[in-house]
Parts: C-alpha cells; sequence; structure tokens
C-alpha cells in the first residue's frame, strides 16, 4: 500500500506525466465511455483517457473504502494504490469480460482484501500474546537457581575427599552403589555410610544458608 509522501499521488510517475488531479472537479464520465477510456489506457498508455478514469473513480473508489470500514486518510492511501494500479495493469483489462467499473472496483476489493490479512497477521491479542509458551527460565527463578547452586559448591568443598569422591560418582557420573564400591574397592556398607555422612553434612550447611535440601537427595 502506498503511503503518504513520497508515496503519494503527486509523485507517481503517471501524476508527474499529467499533472495534479486533486485540482480538477470530477467530470462525470457516461458508463458506456469508461471501458472504451479503460482500453485506451490499457493499449496506449492514454494520458488524457486516463485522467478522466481517475477524476470518475477516485472518489468512488474511496467512499467505498470508507464504507469497508476504514479511516479516511487510511482510505485515501489505499485509493492511490488502486489508481496507480489502474495505470499499471490496464493492459490485462479485456472490456469482453467485465465492464471497467467492475474491473477497477474488483481491485479496490483485493486491496481491502490484502489489508485486512496483513492487518490480522500483524495483530495479536493480549490474551494470545501472555498464552505464549516462554522456555527460558524467569528472572527471578535464575537467580534463585545461581544462588542454589553456588552454596551446593561451597558445601561440597567443605566435604572430606573420601566423602567428595563418592558424591562426585553418585551425582555427576550415575553411578550406582555397588558401581562405586566396586571402582574404588570399597565395601559397600562403607559407600554407603560415607554417602550418608556426607548427606548430613551437606543438609546442614545448605539449612544454614537459607536452601531447602528437598531436592537434593540420596541417589
Amino acid at each position: 500500500m502506498l503511503g503518504r509522501g513520497e508515496g503519494s499521488v503527486s509523485s507517481m510517475p503517471w501524476a508527474q506525466t499529467f499533472g495534479s488531479c486533486y485540482s480538477r472537479g470530477g467530470r462525470a464520465a457516461a458508463a458506456s465511455d469508461l471501458d472504451s477510456l479503460l482500453t485506451a489506457v490499457g493499449s496506449s498508455r492514454d494520458g488524457k483517457a486516463f485522467t478522466v478514469l481517475f477524476d470518475h473513480f477516485r472518489p468512488r473508489v474511496h467512499a467505498q473504502m470508507v464504507r469497508f470500514g476504514l479511516a479516511p486518510v487510511a482510505a485515501e492511501d489505499v485509493t492511490q494504490d488502486v489508481m496507480a494500479t489502474i495505470w499499471r495493469k490496464a493492459h490485462l483489462y479485456d472490456a469482453r469480460k467485465s465492464a471497467a467499473a467492475t474491473w477497477i472496483f474488483q481491485i479496490a476489493r483485493n486491496r481491502r482484501i490484502d489489508l485486512s490479512r496483513r492487518d490480522r497477521e500483524l495483530s495479536c491479542d493480549n490474551e494470545v500474546f501472555l498464552a505464549i509458551p516462554d522456555d527460558e527460565e524467569a528472572s527471578d527463578e535464575r537467580i534463585t537457581s545461581a544462588r542454589h547452586e553456588h552454596h551446593v559448591r561451597a558445601a561440597l568443598g567443605t566435604l572430606p575427599p573420601a566423602q567428595f569422591d563418592i558424591i562426585r560418582l553418585a551425582f555427576f557420573e550415575g553411578l550406582t552403589h555397588t558401581a562405586i564400591a566396586r571402582q574404588l574397592n570399597l565395601p559397600l556398607g562403607t559407600v554407603k555410610s560415607r554417602l550418608r555422612l556426607a548427606f548430613t553434612r551437606m543438609r546442614r550447611l545448605l539449612a544454614k544458608a537459607g536452601v531447602t535440601a528437598a531436592s537434593f537427595q540420596s541417589p
């Protein structure tokens, strides 16, 4: 759709060629002449014929756009677009298939449909927008997660090496108690005992830091 300013009627090539069409009082053209005028525009780029068509259809297309619900300024923009399309595509008009008025108003209706479709594609109700899922954590959740991670790392750092090794194998490498006992060459009872001691110490430290240990369970 043409905007105002650089895309206005006065800057279109056909308007520069034939002069401003706004300054003339529109004279009505007989319906029987419109087909011939449009054919002349398409076949020989007849400027005088186009001027008559412009004067005849511009106010009528604008009125139709307003009836379709467009504000006057938006209706004027669509009307400019329609008139420019007539000049560019008049060679496609076939008087044997339709009257000039039918052909031109169909262009206008198509422009209005295109505009409505673009408006629907660009618009989004607040409810729909808010319902779009966000895969990112909320900022407060990220801050809480970072704080918990800091305290967990600090608590891990206080464990004796023997207990830390078992925690590392259990949580970070996902080994079972039996696999840990086999890898460290320890009795299974010793592995479980060290795990219990490590968890007891970590829960105590995390509780002091205000971090719940509900999610930190023994495997």
